[in-house]
């Protein structure tokens, strides 16, 4: 009796073991890559999964976006600049089959490919481009990477360059050269100034040469503006013609006609 209750017992405990064995639960965002004596056999999940113990093996997968902070890279721009840059690089699986079969520790392989694509994008570009063109080179990096990891099953959805770090002698040299910058346009726009200020006063000469009477206007206009101020001395324009009229009479005489 005692004998039959012991091997009952054991019969229990290897079936509810089995049992447990074959049973998986996969969250929502999880899936499961069987395997069927070594062979790849299907993706399953979410939910409840039976596994024929032995038989087969399932290899759990999160399908959720990883971030992963990609560390500092020494970067040599194509002008010789040398920098400290890192980066943010969102990925997911979205094969899971591929992640599995096709690399071995795909978060560790991302991070590295992270690492080499970074230094190698960023060195083709000049260091203004790097400080003034980020989202362009975010999108280069991630379309570089994107295209590399389709082989393992992960989509690279986003990367985005966060600090450029340069010693302090470049920092002084980039403010010496945005001063320099700023002097030159500024000089650019007063003499455009100029030019434009010029430009209208040829067309206002132009047109006052064509009408006299204008002219004999804006000088009426010029002593109105300046008579408001009392302690300005007025000189009146006086026209050549009728200065050489008096002149032409005084030297003839007070006899001539």
């Amino acid at each position: 009796m005692g004998i039959t209750f012991g091997f009952s017992g054991i019969l229990i405990a290897l079936v509810i073991f089995i049992v447990a064995s074959a049973v998986r639960i996969f969250r929502e965002y999880e899936r499961g890559v069987v395997f069927m004596l070594g062979r790849f056999w299907k993706v399953k999940g979410p939910g409840l999964v039976l596994i024929i113990p032995v038989v087969q093996q399932v290899v759990r997968m999160d399908l959720r976006t990883v971030v992963f902070d990609v560390p500092p890279q020494d970067v040599i721009t194509r002008d010789n600049v040398s920098v400290k840059v890192n980066a943010v690089v969102y990925f997911r699986v979205v094969d899971p089959e591929k992640a599995v079969i096709q690399v071995a520790r795909f978060l560790d392989a991302t991070s590295q490919l992270s690492q080499t694509t970074l230094r190698a994008i960023l060195g083709k570009h000049e260091l203004d481009e790097l400080l003034s063109e980020r989202e362009r080179l975010n999108s280069d990096i991630q379309r570089v990477l994107d295209s590399q990891t389709d082989a393992w099953g992960i989509k690279v959805s986003n990367v985005e360059i966060k600090d450029v770090d340069i010693n302090e002698t470049m920092i002084r040299a980039i403010a010496r050269q945005a001063e320099a910058e700023r002097e030159r346009r500024a000089k650019i726009i007063h003499a455009e100034g100029e030019l434009q200020a010029s430009e209208k006063l040829l067309q206002a000469a132009q047109m006052l040469a064509q009408a006299p009477q204008a002219m004999q206007l804006r000088y009426l206009q010029t002593l109105t503006t300046i008579a408001g101020d009392k302690n300005s001395t007025i000189v009146f324009p006086v026209p050549i013609d009728l200065v050489s009229a008096v002149i032409d009479r005084f030297s003839k005489g007070p006899n001539s006609a």
